[in-house]
């Protein structure tokens, strides 16, 4: 996986730390522009840090990589369109956008608002939405353009372990991305747009916690997610479009949703019907 990025120019949400600096600094290596937006917000989306998309800046022109910083707050679609905006003053044009960023919390039905899910679904699903259509017009115009949401097994509460980012906030916003994906998929394919989701498995300060009291025995570096989402957004993966794959500490599985007819519950329903 070391296809060459050269001549594209990345946007990627939530660059700033975790998963998304990964992303910025290697779609930078295989030589992608990157623009690095990040608020440099805390877990919950409170606060604000400048410095936090500056720094990974730095990082990537040390190297050898061209990018640049950008606060936008893609949580409103006028946030993602500036966003993309500052890749097109600064680099001519946008055609990959990673959405990574994202904020955490556990809600259950006695403690939720509709305040607090209004957040969720802003900054997951409206940021990937809106730095999509911002960026859409440009891809269509190029014939070519990588959408690559970032999903979370955390749509499928049953699946999470106690400590999770999960419950009423977290999880249905991701399953809400998770749609959005197929349907962008399906809008995009004949102008040359893949869009794809990543569901990450790494350590990082958003589930930190959670590996603290059942430490995984697997390498958990956010390294090895960002090799999938490079080769996602490169000419390699011109015919993967509407998957969602999960990587974490160097293996990978794809997610698929399928309809079955004979299965036990069904054959039950059956029954019941005609009895």
């Amino acid at each position: 996986m070391t296809s060459s990025l050269e001549g594209h120019v990345a946007l990627i949400t939530g660059a700033g730390r975790g998963i998304g600096r990964h992303h910025a600094l290697l779609l930078a290596e295989r030589g992608a522009k990157v623009v690095c937006n990040d608020l440099g917000v805390e877990l919950d989306g409170s606060g604000r840090d400048v410095s936090v998309a500056s720094d990974v800046v730095r990082e990537v022109t040390a190297a050898g990589g061209e990018a640049i910083a950008d606060t936008s707050d893609i949580s409103a679609f006028s946030g993602g369109s500036a966003a993309v905006e500052t890749g097109v003053r600064a680099f001519g044009f946008v055609d990959i956008v990673v959405n990574n960023a994202g904020t955490a919390s556990s809600l259950s039905i006695s403690d939720v608002t509709e305040d607090l899910v209004a957040r969720q679904l802003a900054v997951h699903l409206y940021g990937a939405i809106g730095t999509a259509k911002a960026a859409w017009p440009i891809m269509r115009e190029r014939g070519w353009g990588r959408v690559i949401n970032t999903v979370s097994e955390a749509a499928f509460p049953s699946r999470i372990t106690a400590g999770q980012a999960s419950g009423l906030g977290y999880g249905p916003a991701k399953a809400a991305v998770w749609s959005a994906t197929h349907a962008l998929a399906v809008e995009g394919k004949p102008f040359g747009i893949t869009v794809n989701g990543i569901s990450p498995g790494a350590f990082t300060r958003m589930n930190e916690a959670m590996f603290e009291d059942s430490p995984s025995s697997l390498d958990l570096d956010p390294c090895h997610v960002a090799r999938v989402v490079a080769w996602l957004a490169s000419s390699d993966a011109d015919d993967v479009t509407g998957v969602v794959i999960h990587a974490a500490g160097g293996q990978h599985r794809e997610y698929r949703v399928e309809r079955h007819r004979d299965t036990e519950l069904m054959a039950r329903i059956r029954r019941a019907l005609q009895g």
